[in-house]
């Protein structure tokens, strides 16, 4: 089955338990992440890249006695790895295994490799409370959902690494696609300019899988600083403006499975609402 085919399996309100089963088993990756690897400012060294070929995401890699190891969290079967040089160690299926149970395997498994235990590292962050409400990783959420949740990711990361290719001529430019465990969304930013991160004009453009904004999987791209609410430029739809809180272009995945051609129809979104931010800004 295609991709754009999953995509309207199952109608993307619907993902919600999904998503917080998703969100809760990827703290699983970063954990180990933050406990064996130095942090850096930015905190990209607790981010995680998505594999489009065995549809996971994957923590950042530790190098330690053996090899490079990685933690893989794939969806569907829902599954936790230890992967060292790109093949698989150990596995464990999720399906009814408390986070708790989860987290003693992990330290398990990274003891056996010579690694620090995932349950030495602290999440900085609060999750959502549908995420930190999941105690348990059960069945109850079909495959089926967190196959098509797995797709949402798959257009994502396909087209958003697309797009910093084609926009890599700028400077400084994209940095790299990564999904952050604490929103969740999956994203690159887009400096134009040098300067403090908190001044310095730029682009975000990314997926959210839903949040409290919209409970639905969703692209944005959003220019920093928010540009003002009033007298922004059309939008090719499915996009619209977003002006509650943030002021960012958005498409929902209720709109977006309406497109003919969803690849297509997505791309096309992402390149005017950036383009059209990169204006607003003047940039």
């Amino acid at each position: 089955m295609s991709v754009e085919s999953n995509l309207r399996r199952v109608p993307p309100r619907a993902l919600g338990p999904a998503r917080a089963i998703a969100h809760k088993a990827v703290q699983l990756a970063t954990m180990a992440a933050r406990a064996n690897l130095q942090a850096v400012p930015d905190d990209s060294h607790s981010s995680l890249g998505w594999d489009n070929t065995e549809r996971r995401f994957l923590s950042q890699p530790i190098t330690g006695a053996g090899g490079t190891w990685s933690v893989a969290v794939s969806l569907s079967p829902l599954n936790v790895t230890l992967v060292r040089d790109n093949e698989p160690v150990e596995r464990k299926a999720l399906d009814n295994f408390t986070m708790a149970d989860a987290v003693a395997w992990l330290d398990g498994v990274l003891a056996k490799a010579g690694l620090k235990p995932a349950s030495d590292a602290t999440i900085p962050y609060a999750l959502p409370a549908d995420v930190d409400a999941v105690e348990a990783f059960s069945a109850n959420t079909r495959d089926a959902n967190l196959g098509t949740l797995a797709s949402w990711f798959d257009l994502a990361n396909a087209l958003i690494s697309d797009f910093v290719v084609e926009h890599g001529n700028l400077k400084p430019g994209p940095s790299p696609v990564r999904c952050w465990p604490h929103h969740f969304d999956i994203a690159t930013y887009v400096s134009l300019e040098e300067g403090d991160f908190e001044t310095a004009r730029g682009i975000g453009v990314g997926m959210s899988p839903g949040d409290e904004s919209y409970d639905q999987p969703y692209f944005y791209v959003n220019p920093w600083p928010h540009l003002k609410p009033d007298n922004l430029p059309a939008l090719p739809a499915p996009g619209f403006w977003h002006t509650q809180g943030f002021v960012g272009a958005i498409a929902t995945a209720e709109d977006i499975i309406e497109l003919t051609d969803v690849s297509l129809g997505t791309r096309e979104f992402l390149e005017s609402a950036f383009s059209s931010g990169r204006n607003e800004l003047g940039a």
